[in-house]
């Protein structure tokens, strides 16, 4: 693969007498959006938080740009250009909305990449645009529904200006109208167009998702994972027609869940 950005190898994670990822091996272009599925307790949300540093592996590397970040703690790993949500999303409750972004935009990285010109509170709207929740730029996080803190959560991990996004379960709590637009917010993202701007290139992403439907069509490949281990790695038609995969987790009923691509 050319241009890899990310390198897993023989990721493996216990906990107690528990296994919870075995030996997980993949890599993700800079120019690609990958998914990562499974049923639940695949181990999917445990290999994003070894990823992004909040958990340590028991063995394996995870290279980020050629260089070993396996014990990098997650502020430097941010300040590289990986950034993540989270299906448990943590704000600042008592701060506005605008604030939260705002602390993202103070980051080292931000500072250099991001556009000098701009006030921290225009990038953090700037941000909150993207997201679809400017108009609650004042309201304290507090107030926000689930829906609405996922979008927070996406607002804060773009103003760090990352080159990878490492997504888990961005979906989630958003109804169908909401999901299809930030389905196609990703990957205007991805393709470069951010902030109603367009750059040269936007970041690779690696999505945790179960909103097959809404994710497929905005896929490159995808990574399947099952009881901790890799199941199957291939594009969304060879995933969707897959019979391991069928029988672990899509059902006898796929559906037409590469429709759009």
């Amino acid at each position: 693969m050319e241009d890899v950005i990310l390198e897993i190898e023989g990721l493996s994670k216990s906990f107690g007498g528990l296994q919870a990822v075995s030996d997980v091996s993949f890599s993700i272009g800079r120019n690609e959006i990958v998914g990562l599925i499974g049923p639940n307790g695949a181990g999917k949300s445990t290999t994003i938080r070894l990823i992004s540093g909040i958990l340590k592996p028991s063995s394996g590397t995870v290279r980020f740009k050629g260089k070993n970040i396996t014990d990098k703690p997650v502020w430097d790993i941010v300040n590289m250009g990986l950034a993540s949500t989270f299906q448990v999303v943590k704000p600042f409750r008592q701060l506005p909305v605008a604030a939260n972004v705002m602390v993202a935009c103070l980051c080292p990285r931000a500072k250099r990449h991001g556009e000098w010109v701009k006030t921290v509170e225009l990038r953090a709207r700037d941000a909150l645009e993207f997201a679809g929740i400017a108009d609650l730029a004042l309201e304290p996080a507090s107030v926000l529904s689930h829906g609405d803190l996922k979008r927070l959560e996406l607002a804060r991990a773009i103003a760090t200006e990352p080159e990878l996004l490492l997504l888990d379960e961005p979906f989630g709590g958003l109804n169908p109208a909401e999901t299809s637009m930030i389905a196609r917010s990703l990957k205007r993202l991805h393709k470069g167009g951010r902030f109603g701007r367009l750059h040269s290139e936007g970041p690779a992403m690696l999505i945790v998702e179960h909103k097959l439907a809404d994710l497929m069509p905005i896929l490159d490949r995808v990574v399947v994972i099952n009881f901790g281990r890799i199941l199957a790695v291939g594009t969304p038609e060879e995933i969707v027609n897959n019979p391991a995969v069928i029988e672990a987790y899509l059902g006898k009923e796929v559906g037409n869940l590469v429709s759009g691509s």
